[in-house]
């Protein structure tokens, strides 16, 4: 803030305005599974890390499959959300930019799968559901963050 000023309030409002329209959290597409609202949810790691845990619902599609396999197996009258493991990967957004690329309305999840445990969501294994306590850096007991 000292060496760089902040945006006018029109640049800022349009930025924040676009990273919305590109991004959804963890806790909305939460919401989205449990009110089973028509939006294809999309994990874009291996089958290694699918295997291990997923979204329940969600479609597994590697990022590196998406031109070629989307559009047999993803609706396009549907919103497109998708993850990949975590907030130092980019594997959504190159599958982002895939979908975007063939059509699909797509936002990105950020913190991915990583942050999809640490809130203490449930998931799906190759073994059957699982779920984990809660982080109480990410999902602090008691405390809701109501954004």
């Amino acid at each position: 803030m000292t060496q760089t000023a902040p945006a006018p309030n029109a640049a800022a409002a349009a930025h924040f305005s676009a990273r919305l329209a590109f991004e959804t959290d963890v806790s909305d597409v939460h919401e989205i599974v449990e009110k089973k609202l028509k939006v294809t949810v999309v994990d874009t790691r291996s089958i290694e890390s699918w295997n291990a845990g997923h979204i329940p619902g969600a479609l597994h599609l590697p990022t590196g499959k998406v031109r070629h396999r989307a559009g047999g197996l993803v609706d396009q009258d549907r919103p497109v959300v998708v993850y990949c493991w975590g907030p130092g990967c980019n594997g959504a957004t190159k599958a982002a930019l895939a979908f975007a690329e063939l059509g699909y309305r797509v936002k990105e999840m950020l913190g991915g799968f990583e942050y999809w445990v640490r809130e203490g969501f449930g998931y799906d294994t190759a073994d059957g559901p699982a779920r984990r306590p809660a982080d109480p850096l990410t999902a602090p007991p008691g405390i809701a963050c109501s954004c």
